[in-house]
């Protein structure tokens, strides 16, 4: 292996390993094992999506029960651990794992009948399930979020030694327990079943996308269609990061697989090292918000606002788009800025050539959506379009999928489950603690205190709130535990504020989509930027100015939340002419917005002309029509007056 391959694989290692710690090396009967333990997850689950529903407690209770035994099997104790078999005490915790779950399922039914009334086997069974899962959590995650969970559970007990306002009577032991094992609020509570109904398909449904060959296409007709203009290969980099961000459900996975490609390719293209890595973790993390999966966090803002996942899906697209249209413009800029030209390294075919040869490896992704806007559920969407990539890849004699190459990617699947998988139990225990002990009224009453009512400084510290949660846990978790403490607060100051327009409906669903979009902050803004640094690891550069650079052509994560908050059109909440004027509006802000940050538009900006750009981003987002054909005015007179100054005049395309 040469010398620079090595070190970016050992760069690489570090920055995933504060993502998830790697999995153990097994020999390969234990491979078969857990190769076994796979397909039969993915074989129950695809029967649940698109045969027949099973019971709740087989649903979550077997998930549950894979997830904890393959993670025990895969993932040793010790990090640095170089065993290839498990040792006795992996086989004594999933002796236990087996047993607890075991008990969750079969009691069930008869659980509920004496709810309140338990016996001493549950109460038992229960603390070894949540000891259990703290385990399991650990040795994927590592401790940063095991002792979050730890923290909850110690404060749920001695909550009376606790200062105000966090104080509470405290709940003994044995009442902890069963609520967090045996009742539907923790472990087996809202973040197991969304895991169940929803995401554990779409990733299974991303492996297929990936042996079938169709993730390729995603490649090579981006390259061929942008890879020519200029800075091409970063603006290649936004086009696959919104194809493959949504259905990899991680900004990180999503920046070490698509950049592994594009981030040398930018380098060549001129791009600095710290640019190139910056520019696709900003890029990916979009992903996250880019229908028609967005990773995790749109099914969990489904179930939590009862809102079918189909109309999320609608209300989040054009937020996305405006993302992404942020983060192109912003690399146009740049590129022009530094004289930076485009690049392709195909075989020649043009955008339309390869499209018409390959355009069929797309169906996936329309048959997800198409089955969707028709009324079925998520699950047997996934279903249905996991098995056309199999169909697809008959087409292609290189990917054609065959046995051998569908249980590769049924294995590669079920694996690929396990880093979220992992957050199941910890997650359950934060969120079963807040409920049981009713700290999110408590933290509501926190926010509006110190924001004073004001909606706009609300927002901030939600997004502060967002950054530094972030940085000991996964964005799904940090969107789940700010929303259950959060949205009440934010809906509360939402009403208060009597924002036009703004009804229940819409403010369940703007404080939610507030709370996600701040959850992705913490992949690209320093301190822990993981995805930042994955993207400085591939790129070889300095991490903390690639943070900081990825920081830089994110900004847009941070503007979009106040829309949601004052303007409804941007949900769709309105009149036809009311959504399209925000639409319009927004789209014209979010250009000299990208124009503002770069300090470029037809040249650089002067610094009248930048302040004309400021005040034209903040009156095209603001929701007052008048004000925003003002900014519109403001915007184009900039324009206008570069284009008459002459177009990239000499001094304009000198490198900083």
């Amino acid at each position: 292996m040469p010398e620079s391959d090595k070190h970016l694989g050992d760069s690489l290692d570090k920055v995933l390993e504060k993502e998830s710690r790697s999995g153990r090396a097994l020999s390969r009967p234990w491979q078969a094992v857990l190769s076994a333990l796979g397909i039969l997850m993915v074989g129950v689950y695809f029967y649940a999506a698109g045969i027949a529903p099973l019971d709740t407690q087989y649903h979550r209770g077997i998930y549950v029960l894979l997830t904890y035994v393959m993670i025990l099997l895969a993932y040793p104790a010790r990090s640095k651990s170089s065993r290839v078999r498990p040792t006795v005490i992996d086989g004594l915790l999933v002796f236990a794992a087996v047993v607890s779950v075991g008990y969750f399922i079969l009691e069930f039914e008869a659980f509920n009948y004496r709810s309140g009334n338990e016996t001493s086997a549950d109460v038992w069974i229960s603390v070894v399930g949540v000891l259990v899962s703290l385990e399991v959590c650990r040795r994927v995650l590592g401790w940063s979020m095991t002792l979050v969970g730890v923290f909850f559970l110690v404060w749920g007990i001695w909550g009376n030694v606790f200062p105000e306002p966090f104080t509470h009577r405290g709940f003994n032991v044995e009442r902890m327990a069963v609520s967090l094992f045996m009742e539907q609020s923790g472990v087996f509570g809202i973040m197991a079943n969304v895991l169940v109904n929803y995401v554990i398909l779409f990733i299974f449904f991303g492996a297929f996308l990936k042996k079938s060959g169709v993730g390729r296409f995603f490649i090579d007709w981006p390259m061929a269609f942008a890879g020519g203009t200029a800075g091409g290969p970063a603006k290649v980099a936004v086009i696959a990061s919104a194809f493959f961000g949504s259905v990899s459900g991680s900004a990180i996975a999503n920046t070490v697989s698509t950049g592994a490609f594009t981030i040398p390719l930018m380098k060549r293209a001129g791009f600095r090292p710290h640019v190139a890595g910056a520019i696709e973790p900003s890029a990916s993390i979009g992903g996250m918000f880019m229908p028609p999966i967005m990773g995790a966090g749109g099914f969990l803002m489904a179930e939590l606002t009862r809102v079918p996942y189909v109309d999320i899906m609608k209300m989040a697209l054009f937020p996305a788009l405006l993302y992404f249209f942020s983060v192109m413009t912003m690399i146009h800029f740049e590129a022009k800025r530094q004289n930076i030209g485009g690049m392709y390294t195909g075989e020649g075919e043009s955008a339309g050539e390869i499209f018409r040869r390959h355009w069929y490896k797309s169906l996936p992704l329309f048959v997800v959506v198409a089955l969707m806007l028709a009324g079925y559920s998520p699950g047997l969407s996934a279903f249905w379009a996991t098995l056309s990539c199999i169909v697809v890849s008959w087409f292609d004699p290189e990917h054609r999928m065959g046995p051998r190459e569908v249980l590769d990617a049924v294995d590669m699947g079920a694996r690929n489950t396990l880093v979220i998988g992992a957050t199941v139990g910890v997650i359950g225990i934060i969120v079963g603690t807040i409920a049981l002990t009713g700290i999110g009224l408590k933290f509501s009453d926190i926010i509006i205190s110190l924001s004073q009512g004001n909606l706009p400084l609300a927002i901030i510290l939600i997004g502060i709130a967002s950054l530094i949660l972030g940085m000991g846990v996964p964005v799904t978790a940090s969107y789940l535990i700010v929303a259950v403490l959060a949205v009440p607060a934010l809906t509360q100051m939402m009403e208060a504020a009597g924002i036009p327009g703004h009804s229940a409906a819409s403010m369940a669903i703007a404080t939610h989509m507030i709370v996600y979009w701040f959850s992705q902050d913490s992949n690209i803004t320093p301190p822990v930027c993981v995805a930042a640094y994955a993207g400085a690891a591939i790129a070889h550069s300095d991490p903390w100015k690639t943070g900081w650079t990825a920081f830089r052509f994110a900004k847009l994560l941070y503007v979009v939340p106040f829309l949601f908050a004052y303007q409804p059109p941007f949900l769709l909440y309105g009149t036809w002419v009311q959504i399209v004027m925000a639409f319009f509006f927004a789209s014209v802000g979010t250009l000299a917005f990208s124009a503002l940050t770069m300090g470029y538009l037809l040249r650089r900006t002067s610094i009248f002309e930048w302040l004309l750009l400021a005040a034209a981003t903040f009156l095209c987002f603001y929701p007052d029509r008048r004000l925003g054909l003002a900014g519109l005015m403001m915007a184009a007179g900039v324009f206008v007056w570069q284009k008459w100054m002459g177009r990239g005049d000499a001094g304009s395309g000198q490198k900083a």
